[in-house]
Order: C-alpha cells, then structure tokens, then sequence
C-alpha cells in the first residue's frame, strides 16, 4: 500500500490538459494545420498565412494555460490537498470527508509526461501524480500502476 497527499497546481493541470489535448485528434490536426501555414508562409512569401500559422500554434496552449489557472483557483477541490491510497484493489482518493474508489480494472490508462504520472478514470477524467511531490514514492507508484493495470494500457517512463 502506498499513500501520499498531492496539491494540485495550475501548473501540474496545465500539464495534464496539454498531454490531453495534444494527444487528441484535434489537437493533431491543429498543430498540423498551424505547422503548414508557417511553412506555407515560408514558401510563398505570404505574411498573412504566417500570422494564421501562429495564431493555430499559439492560441490553444494559451487558451489551456488561462483555464488551468482559472479553474485552480475557482475550484475548492483544487484548494487542500488530495489523500491518495493505491493499494492492490486500486486507487482511493480522499478530501476531507469526501471518497471515491477507482478499481484498477476499470481504469482506462495511465501516461506520463514529464512532469506527472497521469491515470485517466475515463476516457476524459484523470488522476494527476505531479512528480515533483512524490519524490521517494515515485518508483513505487510507478511499479503498483504497472503491476496491476494491463501493459496495453500503461505507457509511464521515469
């Protein structure tokens, strides 16, 4: 069994949305979109389609960056820290009087990205591990996430 108590902070649910969206098909097509018009631009001499390219590239990261913080901060959940249990049944996470169980078998995957380990409840919902707050218990964590959920669905490096 292993517990920890993690803050969530704008940054580690930026993180966690960028890895999401990015990973998404439109996200794909609009950093594929973007990356053409800049390449277009480039060819064509054409400044506007460089402005277009740009806008593409840099409005969604943008948009993720002030919704992270905004919902940070508007959100009481995000204000006290979360009590994580991972035991072999699957993970428990505890706030004040509230509980909820995710059974490792009904878990949809679990990725990292460099700054968390991040283990989707559905195909949207997540559980976000910020690295840099479990600090011994990383190994650990990773090794309990691997152990339990199948291989196809855990794609975690250190």
């Amino acid at each position: 069994m292993i517990e920890l108590d993690v803050k969530i902070e704008a940054g580690d649910l930026y993180d966690y949305m960028l890895r999401h969206t990015y990973s998404s098909a439109a996200g794909v097509v609009g950093s594929t979109f973007g990356a053409l018009f800049i390449l277009l631009a480039v060819g064509t001499q054409r400044w506007a389609f460089l402005a277009f390219g740009l806008i593409l590239l840099l409005y969604l990261p943008w948009t993720l960056f002030l919704r992270s913080r905004k919902q940070v901060l508007s959100n009481p959940s995000f204000q006290k820290p979360l009590h994580y249990v991972l035991d072999d049944s699957g993970i428990t996470i505890s706030q004040e009087e509230e509980s909820v169980q995710y059974l490792w078998e009904d878990l949809y995957k679990a990725v990292s990205t460099g700054r968390s380990i991040i283990v989707y409840t559905s195909r949207i919902n997540a559980t976000i591990f910020p690295k840099r707050q479990m600090e011994e218990k990383r190994a650990a964590v990773m090794e309990m996430i691997s152990t339990h959920m199948p291989p196809d669905k855990v794609k975690i490096r250190g």
